[in-house]
């Protein structure tokens, strides 16, 4: 399914931000709980800079004459809002935190919430889960060009 160029770390990160949304999208706690565990075990800055692009690509097509404090507003009640109905342990606090690093808003200088890594994942599965919803599409051309670009990124010399 995943490019065969592709190292195994990202077409692991890719399979198993797959499952995690296949389970968000159908609402299952224990696959999403388990697709989490494996990203958990991955590395932890390529994965979130996987999901952080998604963010941010899905939020450009839904927003292209840019983006409000309202807009980010209405995506994290949504995704609390629909995820708490079936994932108790979600943080809201870890949205909030998905959402502001994806947009590079966060204060470097604020006091932050205690998060777990697999808090972090699953919030920005959820995230990227409702952004996909309310955008109405497929989330592996997203996931494809997420894990692309961050090859592209990887490869190319510094000047």
């Amino acid at each position: 399914m995943w490019p065969d160029h592709w190292p195994r770390t990202p077409r692991e990160i890719a399979a198993a931000t797959a499952d995690a949304l296949a389970a968000a999208r159908s609402e299952s706690a224990e696959a999403f709980d388990e697709a989490i565990s494996v990203l958990v075990d991955l590395p932890y800055e390529q994965v979130t800079a996987v999901h952080a692009g998604m963010v941010r690509e899905l939020l450009e097509e839904l927003h292209p004459d840019g983006l409000s404090g309202e807009d980010v507003q209405a995506v994290l009640e949504r995704c609390v809002r629909s995820g708490l109905r079936w994932l108790p342990s979600l943080q809201p606090d870890a949205a909030v935190t998905v959402l502001t690093g994806a947009l590079g808003v966060s204060d470097p200088d604020a006091e932050r919430p205690t998060i777990s890594a697999g808090q972090y994942l699953a919030a920005g599965v959820l995230v990227v889960a409702d952004l996909v919803a309310a955008r109405r599409v497929a989330p592996e051309p997203y996931l494809r060009r997420a894990v692309s670009e961050i090859e592209r990124a990887e490869t190319q010399e510094m000047p």
